[in-house]
């Protein structure tokens, strides 16, 4: 859309509706925010109950005595190791383990726990089925 059709909409439909809309926009009790995620869940009875787990909690470790500095100069050259991935991840860790249990023959497929498979997602942080899928 070009600038002229964007100007001859804003005078058609009028100037008001272009502007970027804030929460000085809204109604009074309208408040647009900056994008933080809610530490708490909001009741029926319009009562903000804070929830402790869903405060986030910054865990800095003691930097006493640590010689380098926080600063990285946009000079310095570029990481040499390629990113990590699933795929590197499991050649590197699980792969061989797996192909040391082929070769001895103590490999089952009922044992798949010893390589870090977990068949469900109870106690998990992060449930991959089917709540965070998008519907």
């Amino acid at each position: 859309m070009g600038v002229l059709s964007t100007l001859i909409r804003g005078l058609r439909r009028g100037a008001d509706r272009m502007s970027e809309f804030t929460s000085k926009r809204g109604s009074r009790t309208h408040n647009k925010g900056r994008g933080a995620r809610p530490t708490g869940v909001l009741l029926s009875s319009r009562k903000f109950v804070a929830v402790k787990t869903m405060i986030p909690e910054f865990v800095v470790p003691d930097l006493e005595g640590f010689k380098l500095k926080p600063y990285v100069s946009y000079q310095a050259p570029a990481g040499s190791q390629p990113p990590l991935t699933a795929q590197s991840l499991f050649t590197e860790v699980v792969a061989p383990q797996i192909r040391r249990d082929l070769e001895e023959g103590s490999f089952s497929t009922e044992q798949l726990q010893r390589y870090g498979f977990q068949p469900t997602q109870d106690g998990r942080l992060f449930k991959l089925y089917p709540k965070n899928y998008v519907r």
